[in-house]
C-alpha cells in the first residue's frame, strides 16, 4: 500500500501516526492534499463507504478535501490517487439504526476522476455533476445510493458488483443509458421502461443508445431491488 501522506521519518510504516499528523495539519477532522502535478484523480475506498457524501468542486485549488466527524479514516495520497480506509462498520449501520453524521469528500472538478469503492456502501450520495468521470465501480453491494451523473465523454462504465437495493441514478437530459442486471430484479426502471419482477439477466437501453457516442453503461450483478435510472439533474434528497 502507498505510504500515508503526512508522514515524517519517525512515522514511516505507521499509518496511525501518519493519520494523526495529517489531522493536526488540517484541523483535527479535516483532510486535504495539493493538486501538484496531478492531471487526473482516483478516489478509492478500500473498506466500504457508509454515510458518505461525494461532491465535485470546480473552484477548488487542491486535489481534494474531506471532513469526517465520527469515524476517523486513514488516508493515503500519492500520484493523484486518494485512498480512504474507514474503520470496520457495524452491520447495524446498514439498517440505519445509528445517528452517525455523514462524512463529506469533495473532488477537484478541473481534472478527470475515477471512483472506486470496495467493501460495499450504504447511504451513499454522489453528486458528480460538473466532474469529468472516467468510471464508477462499487464492489460488495450497496444499500441506499443516490448518484447525479455528469455529461459523459465516450462510453462511461458504472459497475455495481454484489447486488443493489434502493438505488436512484440521475443523468443529464438527452444522455442515453444502458442497464444490465444479472441475478434477477424487482421494481427496476429505466426512464419509461419498468420491470416489476424478473429473473435471470436483463438488458434495457434508452432510445438511441446504440447510435450515441457519449453514453452510460450501467451493470449490476447479484440482483437489484428498487433501482431507477432517470433523466434529470436533481437528487431526491
Amino acid at each position: 500500500m502507498d505510504e500515508p501522506r503526512g508522514t515524517d521519518p519517525r512515522t514511516l510504516g505507521n499509518p496511525i501516526a501518519a493519520r494523526r499528523t495529517l489531522q493536526e495539519e488540517q484541523g483535527g477532522d479535516h483532510f486535504a492534499a495539493p493538486l501538484g502535478s496531478s492531471t487526473s484523480g482516483r478516489l478509492r475506498f478500500t473498506n466500504g463507504a457508509h454515510r458518505v457524501v461525494i461532491r465535485a468542486d470546480l473552484r477548488m485549488g487542491g486535489l481534494y478535501r474531506a471532513r469526517f466527524e465520527d469515524r476517523m479514516p486513514t488516508i493515503w495520497v500519492q500520484g493523484g490517487v486518494v485512498t480512504i480506509r474507514h474503520p470496520q462498520v457495524p452491520s447495524c449501520d446498514w439498517l440505519g439504526c445509528r445517528s452517525e453524521r455523514s462524512a463529506e469528500v469533495e473532488l477537484n472538478a478541473r481534472v478527470p476522476w475515477d471512483v472506486e469503492i470496495r467493501g460495499g456502501a450504504s447511504r451513499l450520495v454522489a453528486d458528480l455533476r460538473g466532474l469529468r468521470l472516467g468510471s464508477f465501480s462499487l464492489h460488495g453491494g450497496v444499500g441506499r445510493l443516490e448518484v447525479a451523473l455528469p455529461a459523459p465523454s465516450g462510453t462511461v462504465a458504472m459497475v455495481v458488483l454484489g447486488g443493489a437495493s434502493n438505488v436512484a441514478i440521475r443523468r443529464p437530459a438527452g444522455v442515453t443509458a444502458r442497464l444490465r442486471v444479472e441475478g434477477g430484479a424487482t421494481n427496476l426502471r429505466l426512464d419509461d421502461k419498468h420491470i416489476g419482477a424478473a429473473g435471470g439477466e436483463l438488458d434495457l437501453r434508452s432510445q438511441d443508445y446504440d447510435r450515441a457516442t457519449d453514453r452510460y453503461d450501467v451493470a449490476v450483478t447479484g440482483g437489484a431491488n428498487n433501482l431507477s435510472i432517470d433523466e434529470g439533474a436533481d437528487l431526491d434528497r
